[in-house]
């Protein structure tokens, strides 16, 4: 760690810098980067970058470069606006370790406007909480970082390592903007994601596929509906055995789930089907999110997925003749253990402590993140650990603003001592 009164100066630098700080993750809030529409966000994150004379890469995402590598995702969108951005800081002498900090930019859809007591992209700070869609997932997070090196400037200090602060995109669907930096040839000695996990250290996390099942049926008018096949009302059994597959799945457990109760979850997260309220549906596609352990093989539970629709849909006199069709369209992500007591880990321990007064507590998460690109395929450590945020994926989504200040802190912190410093 750095010495107590180096340490003093960087907790100052960033309370010097905060007020800068909210109001630029506020006015990044207000820009509403939903899939597909994240370019004028990345923008404004080039323009930041460039600002304090870091090199800046801006480029387009092209599928063809990724596929082939391990961690894809299958892409089922169009990537003709997908751009990641990344700024380079790089040391004038060098002779620090590097560091990726990494955040995404894209954010997930609102719902609906009138559930949402101020609009999402409309933030406001109220009783120390900034609200808006993005604010806690992940947007002071991916601002926190730029702004702890901010800190550092302040006091007239710049890393002694090269530091990349990635912008990406498709973190909420695929992870392919973290893939594609990797493709792109950015490796770090260590990567620190700021993730809203209440100022905990994620230790592990589940793997995540997303699919459609798409139903046929045989469509006849209402008036002789028995005669017909309800594709809609098929796919229920088809929902029902699936999660007869994911109780199996929680009752296989692993250790580092240990005392979770239910750590994987297939949920049920859109369906759409029909064409006419008088007609017996032809048609029905639901999508569904179903987690895995680290560990568990993607291509294995894709089969056992598979096969509990076919025996499912066997049992259906029309299905068993026209079986549904299975595609994926997005996550194809593998679960993923954080090693103990790595330098890195002991670094930000450090900091946090130096921060708060409290022992760096680990999380085991049932969501997945980036962090899995850098620990499965670059053999680098990555830290997700990042601010206290509410409703992320719901209504009136929220951060707060001392959580975010003390991370920013310690982000700060961890950055001297991880890569240590040398004068401007």
């Amino acid at each position: 760690m750095p010495d107590a009164t180096l340490t003093r100066k960087i907790l100052d630098a960033v309370d010097a810098g905060f007020d800068a700080q909210i109001r630029f993750t506020a006015d990044l809030v207000a820009s509403p980067s939903l899939r597909g529409q994240e370019a004028p966000a990345q923008d404004m994150m080039a323009r930041a970058f460039r600002e304090r004379g870091l090199s800046v890469d801006r480029w387009k995402i092209e599928v063809d470069d990724i596929r082939h590598l391990p961690g894809f995702s299958p892409v089922a969108i169009s990537y003709d606006n997908a751009f990641n951005v990344v700024g380079t800081q790089r040391p004038r002498k060098g002779g620090g370790r590097s560091l990726i900090l990494n955040g995404h930019i894209d954010v997930v859809p609102t719902g609906p406007l009138d559930m949402w007591t101020d609009p999402p992209f409309a933030p406001k700070v109220k009783g120390g909480w900034l609200y808006g869609r993005g604010g806690g997932d992940m947007k002071a997070g991916l601002v926190g970082n730029l702004f702890a090196l901010d800190a550092l400037a302040r006091i007239g200090l710049a890393p002694a390592g090269e530091v990349y602060l990635q912008s990406v995109v498709e973190e909420e669907c695929t992870g392919n903007g973290a893939l594609a930096c990797l493709q792109r040839g950015y490796r770090g000695d260590a990567a620190l994601i700021p993730e809203p996990f209440g100022e905990t250290l994620m230790s592990t996390q589940v793997g995540v596929i997303w699919f459609q099942v798409k139903v046929r049926g045989r469509p006849v008018h209402v008036m002789t509906a028995g005669s017909g096949a309800n594709a809609i009302e098929a796919c229920f059994p088809l929902v029902s055995a699936l999660h007869a597959l994911e109780h199996e799945w929680n009752e296989r457990g692993h250790p580092a789930f240990a005392g979770h109760a239910h750590p994987i979850n297939f949920v049920l997260a859109k369906i759409e089907g029909g064409d006419w309220t008088s007609s017996v549906p032809a048609w029905c596609t639901f999508d569904m999110r179903i987690g895995l352990f680290p560990g568990q093989d993607l291509m294995q539970a894709r089969a056992e997925v598979e096969a509990t629709i076919a025996k499912a849909a066997a049992k259906d006199p029309f299905l068993a003749k026209h079986p549904p069709e299975v595609v994926y369209h997005g996550f194809m992500a593998e679960g993923w253990v954080l090693p103990e007591d790595t330098e890195a880990q002991r670094t930000l321990a450090a900091a946090h402590q130096a921060v708060t007064g409290q022992p760096l507590q680990p999380f085991a998460s049932t969501g997945t993140t980036d962090a899995r690109f850098f620990g499965l395929y670059a053999d680098t450590p990555a830290l997700v650990y990042g601010p206290r945020a509410e409703f992320i994926h719901g209504f009136d989504e929220r951060v707060e603003l001392e959580s975010v200040r003390r991370v920013t802190q310690a982000t700060a912190l961890f950055i001297a001592d991880w890569c240590g410093v040398e004068e401007r």
